[in-house]
């Protein structure tokens, strides 16, 4: 989820692509801010590149050659646009956002006249400088998402619809909705309203939408792509089809995980972000910082993240731990109920190998240190309501045995009453018990140091009978090549395995982020078989 996006920055980071379109001419400015309102209209155009153009970018590099190989070569040019618009906050106030509207151009079919539209969710930043929609700007901590996005989707004929999510940009809200599936919805859903009004006013007024709407996102935005889909779903919104990946979408399960010890890579900033997010939205979440952070970092972190400076800049300052999620003296529970205790104990203890992997228990390890994140007592106060109020998905996948995940197995916890818990369940896409309607590709890989490809796991088990039936599908990156991925399947295992012979076992913090342009194209083959 951390847009610690290495190995893509490699591939996009030269090509260069600056504003060489104009400004859209002077308009109106909205009045009002009724939900999904379009701010200013024309909006600005803050880019354009021809296709010959981009391929030629692309091509300068080795890097962008390896992209095109991935992409394929721009069949279309792309004119970049700004908008602004109103959506609302948690608490229902009126709020302004902006993102990104991606237009192809150009003369040939799939670049002109009707087209699909692609909702884009991003990944977790914690810059709140983000800014999907400025493409001109290299050292915009954006700019890489934006470059893959628009060679993968845009450049082949997909209108793109990309939001910065509140908290970003121009937004007031003062902190990001982090992981509130509901907040996140409503602001995807309001960013479609305002790009589907401004498209009628672009240079290309020859494009327009064609009622096909995909809906996509990778880390945290494989989440949003998720949430938006359910709520889209719940308000009778038609989604031709989506593909969420990489997403914490089991997230009362991922969140027991971390803290019986599988901690995960991001910790330190998903953390804060999450009890941020969730206090703001829910209020239930301890009274001050000091009850679940540390007191080397408790003081301004509710309001640290998102933040204009870089997320090592926060580590280096001393303001959060690099990796330090737990301390390395490990607590130990006291309900005074000998079976609590003695489960606790074993689920608070360090990771080591066996039960896991010695590579899973050195990845995990780097998650104990001392400065620490998190107090002892607020880890042993959730590992003791996680041990009488079990979430089963996880509970299944610690069982030594490791029995098949089905829908048996994996329900959530029926009381859970630690705050944090309670969030985490309300936002689990397992609540509810909804399913999608239309078809959906869950992409990732089974290795993943930073979403636990559990997430993944989990929904194929609740929705068993719909993968069973081809609605619903699930791609490993990592597993034996086959069906109609086995060239993305192929090509991830072998780039992966080029980074492993550079930099050894520290290749897995790069593994999260290798997979977004293999997902991403995932999720255009997969669009592209739809009618």
């Amino acid at each position: 989820m951390l847009r610690k996006l290495v190995v893509l920055g490699a591939i996009l980071g030269a090509l260069g692509l600056a504003g060489c379109g104009s400004n859209s001419p002077t308009g109106k400015v909205a009045s009002s801010d009724a939900r999904g309102t379009l701010l200013d209209n024309p909006p600005l155009r803050v880019a354009s590149a021809n296709a010959a153009t981009f391929t030629a970018q692309l091509n300068s590099t080795p890097s962008g050659q390896q992209l095109l190989q991935l992409a394929g070569p721009p069949a279309c040019g792309v004119d970049f646009y700004y908008i602004k618009y109103w959506t609302i906050g948690p608490d229902n106030s009126p709020q302004l956002a902006s993102g990104a509207l991606m237009v192809p151009t150009g003369t040939s079919a799939p670049c002109t006249g009707p087209r699909p539209i692609v909702l884009y969710a991003h990944g977790t930043a914690t810059q709140s400088t983000y800014n999907i929609a400025d493409i001109s700007d290299t050292s915009n901590p954006a700019y890489t998402e934006s470059a893959m996005v628009a060679a993968v989707f845009a450049a082949q004929g997909y209108i793109v619809v990309a939001p910065n999510y509140l908290g970003y940009d121009i937004s007031t809200l003062g902190y990001h909705p982090f992981l509130d599936g509901a907040a996140n919805a409503t602001d995807m859903m309001d960013a479609l309203g305002a790009a589907r009004t401004a498209l009628l006013s672009t240079f290309t007024p020859t494009t327009s939408d064609d009622g096909k709407l995909y809906v996509t996102g990778y880390s945290e935005g494989g989440y949003v792509a998720m949430a938006t889909v359910k709520a889209m779903q719940a308000a009778g919104e038609a989604v031709t089809a989506s593909a969420p990946s990489s997403g914490p979408y089991a997230l009362e399960a991922f969140g027991d995980a971390i803290f019986f010890g599988q901690v995960n890579l991001g910790s330190t900033a998903f953390g804060p972000m999450t009890r941020s997010s969730y206090n703001h939205a829910y209020g239930n979440l301890h009274n001050t910082p000091a009850q679940v952070f540390s007191a080397t970092y408790a003081s301004g972190i509710d309001s640290l993240l998102p933040s204009p400076e870089p997320f090592a800049s926060l580590v280096q300052s001393g303001k959060l731990p690099q990796t330090a999620f737990f301390d390395s003296a490990i607590p130990t529970s006291a309900t005074g109920i000998s079976a609590v205790d003695t489960a606790a104990d074993q689920l608070l203890a360090l990771p080591v190998s066996p039960p896991y992997t010695a590579a899973q228990a050195a990845l995990f390890d780097t998650g104990f240190g001392n400065p620490y994140l998190i107090n002892n007592s607020y880890r042993v106060e959730y590992v003791d309501d996680a041990v009488v109020n079990p979430d089963q998905a996880e509970m299944t996948l610690l069982d030594p045995t490791h029995p098949m995940l089905t829908s048996s197995n994996i329900a959530l916890a029926a009381t859970p009453a630690v705050g944090l818990r309670q969030d985490l369940k309300l936002n689990d896409m397992r609540n509810s018990g909804w399913a999608p309607q239309e078809p959906m590709l869950l992409c990732g890989g089974d290795q993943d140091p930073t979403v636990f490809f559990q997430n993944t796991q989990i929904m194929a088990a609740e929705w068993a009978p719909y993968v069973q039936g081809g609605l619903v599908s699930e791609l490993d990156l990592n597993a034996t090549p086959s069906g109609p991925f086995q060239a993305l399947q192929a090509g991830f295992q072998l780039t992966y395995a080029g980074l492993a012979t550079v930099d050894g076992p520290a290749a897995i913090a790069s593994y999260h982020t290798t997979e977004a342009p293999f997902c991403m194209a995932a999720a255009r083959g997969f669009f592209a078989q739809v009618p």
